[in-house]
């Protein structure tokens, strides 16, 4: 796997917790830069940590699977981005709205807009990718993607954070065909 194809799951990665810090950012009357930092970093590690974890998960048991391993990738990163596409379509309202930083409420977020990239992790693992390498490009990308977010939650609102999260689902689903038609010999 190639460091753009990395980039551009990082970047679909990115959206669940892009997606929470516009909604953090909306929620700030006035820009405080220390808690975008902070919302960066709680994101940008945690998705640095799951697919790690993904990836010592998907090494465990890669004996048993190296057959089927693109179609585990394509069906993970499908079902992943499918999800996300779903939620963008949501009605429901997110309920991080608001600007607490605080570490009880953070770790609960970051946990959640992380839990995909424990799964890409395990692709990671199958497709014999750099993890490090991997890890720390998703993890700049969330932390930058992040800061942006929150910067665009307060100057624009939450115009966005439904249409990132349909990009980055979409993303991830083309990934995921990529693979698969890859591994089938078709693209």
């Amino acid at each position: 796997m190639g460091i753009l194809e990395i980039i551009f799951i990082g970047l679909g990665l990115a959206m669940d917790a892009f997606a929470v810090s516009v909604c953090k950012g909306l929620s700030m009357k006035k820009l405080n830069w220390k808690k975008a930092i902070i919302i960066g970093l709680y994101f940008g590690i945690f998705q640095m940590l799951m697919p790690v974890i993904g990836y010592g998960l998907g090494t465990a048991f890669e004996s048993f699977v190296t057959s089927i391993d693109h179609w585990i990738a394509f069906i993970l990163l499908v079902l992943i981005g499918g999800n996300m596409i779903k939620e963008a379509f949501s009605k429901e309202s997110s309920e991080s709205c608001n600007d607490c930083v605080d570490f009880k409420t953070m770790l609960i977020l970051a946990i959640a807009t992380s839990i995909d990239a424990l799964a890409v992790g395990i692709t990671f693992a199958f497709l014999q990718t750099n993890i490090i390498l991997a890890v720390a490009i998703i993890g700049i990308v969330t932390f930058i993607l992040s800061l942006i977010g929150v910067k665009i939650g307060n100057t624009f609102g939450n115009k966005y954070e439904k249409k990132a999260e349909f990009v980055g689902g979409f993303i991830l689903v083309l990934i995921g065909l990529k693979i698969l038609l890859e591994h089938l010999g078709i693209f």
